[in-house]
């Protein structure tokens, strides 16, 4: 029977069951980031955002399609993690400001306009759109709804084609980002907007499908390794190795070769991605038998970089470790609101979002009123931010995102706080965000020491040291598993297998004839001493340089470099 109308019973069951399809895919999504590092990814971002939603729409008592739609846009924008997860939640803003103004007849014709207003307020979002990216899918997905109103009056039938033209724009997205057609993949913001349309599909169907209850791990930090958060026991994880290699195959690897392993896939188990291109076949997945699947593909060609994980025993190590971190995080938040609320109000306050006890230190001794726990590792909510806007007793509240990820969002806390005079100071690395709130001058009048501070911004180049977590190839450069990576302010400056090696490369791209300072950060996994041998050999070849060693105790990041 064709759906006409959309009703509230039936817009919270599509919207519970797309969220619910998102989370079941995040791996896999994640797979897809270009990037190969141990960060917090596009799948659990966008996820994270998701399920804020879900438990603002649980929590409605009398649903209907405006109070619905009131808890999807307000649930998703305050939960709002990462670049993508902003995205999605203004993805949802624009979409449920539509069906609210024509709540009493939500039909094909007012789903198409609430596409095009979702794609439009996204679009908005972004300083500088790029397409390739989420928002391509977003306007492909609402050019084809405008196309397909007045053709039909059957939801189900309207969305299942709007879907499918949404999948080839997808697949269009390496044609557009050569960054993407260098990985192999496809944009992964992309792909995580049409695991949540396609999860909503399978309700207009009928199907039978899970939906999500909301339940979130804000705390969750990835290592990159397996995706497996602390919020399951190791009991439940239902397969217990993941699995990575690579197919080198020997004759042609079909459209219905990866379809039909795909398949064969999914009967060992979950987080599938197969990537073929050319003669090379990426091939990852989680399951109980790596032997059936290496079996299997050995069928297509000879394997290489090969990986099996056993997640059980990753998980239960993290667990002892985050517990110990929560406990040091929530003490520290403690000292934060205990100082914060006694303090008289002020012309001026700041935020700073870092990850390290260093860090941490650093910014507040620097200034800084409120610490943000976060960053590469776990990109803060916009809520987390509201929180600590909240928390400082200032007129005016300087943020520091100290990540590129988490500027949209600081933007978007900006936008929902009324009683304060919020300024986003752009900072993209945690070198950029101390430089910054130097270069802030206490009897300086705003507007001076936005420009001061930006200015101070501007001319520090900034560095970071970590492992990669998958083989991929960008900017021109071939990464395997484990190597050492140096990534600029642009991009990946070197690759090496060594750390020491890595930073004394990326100095060499790094300093020129105007610079002067050198500083290195160290993070938690790098010994003092080890930190003093390397900043040795780096005063020996810039003996002209003033050259800085902090503690930063950063997870994840070896070093974080910062030249001025």
């Amino acid at each position: 029977m064709a759906i006409s109308k959309l009703d509230a019973p039936m817009l919270k069951k599509a919207f519970l069951a797309g969220a619910a399809r998102l989370e079941s895919q995040k791996e896999r999504i994640n797979e897809l980031n270009v990037f190969p590092v141990p960060d917090g990814d596009t799948g659990t971002n966008m996820t994270l955002t998701a399920l804020s939603a879900v438990k603002a729409v649980n929590a409605v008592e009398e649903p209907t399609i405006e109070s619905l739609a009131k808890a999807m846009s307000s649930g998703s924008l305050r939960g709002a993690r990462g670049n993508s997860g902003v995205i999605l939640s203004q993805l949802l803003r624009g979409f449920c400001k539509e069906i609210t103004a024509h709540a009493d007849n939500v039909t094909v014709s007012v789903l198409a306009a609430a596409f095009n207003k979702a794609a439009e307020t996204a679009y908005k979002a972004v300083m500088k759109p790029k397409e390739g990216t989420i928002l391509t899918v977003a306007k492909g997905g609402a050019d084809k709804a405008a196309e397909l109103d007045g053709t039909t009056e059957d939801i189900a039938k309207f969305a299942g084609e709007v879907i499918s033209h949404m999948e080839k724009v997808l697949d269009s997205t390496p044609d557009m980002l050569p960054v993407l057609k260098e990985a192999g993949v496809v944009d992964s913001g992309g792909a995580g907007l049409l695991e949540v349309l396609k999860g909503a599909y399978d309700v207009l169907l009928g199907k039978i499908v899970p939906l999500a209850d909301g339940n979130i791990n804000t705390t969750a930090v990835s290592s990159g390794k397996s995706g497996i958060t602390d919020d399951i026991e190791t009991a439940d994880i239902k397969f217990g190795y993941c699995t990575e290699f690579i197919i080198m195959s020997e004759k042609e690897f079909t459209e219905k070769d990866e379809s039909d392993f795909k398949h064969y896939l999914e009967g060992l188990g979950d987080c599938i991605v197969v990537v073929a291109d050319d003669e090379v076949v990426k091939v990852h997945v989680h399951t109980n038998d790596p032997g059936l699947a290496i079996q299997k593909a050995l069928t297509y060609g000879q394997l290489t970089s090969m990986k099996i994980d056993n997640m059980r025993e990753e998980h239960h190590e993290r667990v002892i470790e985050n517990a110990t971190q929560k406990a040091k995080e929530q003490k520290n938040a403690e000292e934060n609101t205990s100082k914060l609320s006694n303090e008289p109000r002020k012309k001026d306050g700041f935020i700073a979002v870092s990850a390290g006890e260093g860090l941490s230190e650093i910014f507040k001794g620097l200034g800084a009123d409120y610490v943000i726990e976060g960053g590469q590792t776990m990109n803060p909510s916009t809520d987390d931010i509201l929180n600590a806007i909240d928390k400082v007793n200032a007129d005016n509240v300087f943020i520091l995102p100290n990540n590129k990820n988490i500027i949209l969002a600081a933007n978007q806390a900006k936008e929902l706080t009324e009683d304060k005079n919020i300024i986003v100071i752009p900072s993209k690395t945690v070198p950029q965000g101390i430089s910054a709130i130097i270069n802030y001058i206490h009897d300086g009048d705003t507007e001076s020491n936005i420009s001061k501070m930006t200015e101070g911004m501007e001319c520090t180049k900034s560095g970071e040291v970590t492992y990669a977590v998958r083989d991929t190839v960008i900017d021109g450069k071939t990464i395997s598993q484990g190597n050492i990576m140096g990534i600029g302010d642009t991009g990946i400056i070197s690759v090496r297998d060594s750390v020491d090696s890595t930073v004394l490369e990326m100095l060499e791209t790094l300093v020129d004839e105007d610079s002067s300072i050198i500083s290195l950060y160290f993070g938690a996994e790098v010994g003092e001493t080890d930190a003093n041998a390397l900043i040795d050999k780096i005063t020996e070849k810039y003996p002209n340089l003033d050259v800085e060693l902090q503690f930063g105790g950063q997870p994840v990041y070896y070093y974080l470099l910062s030249v001025e």
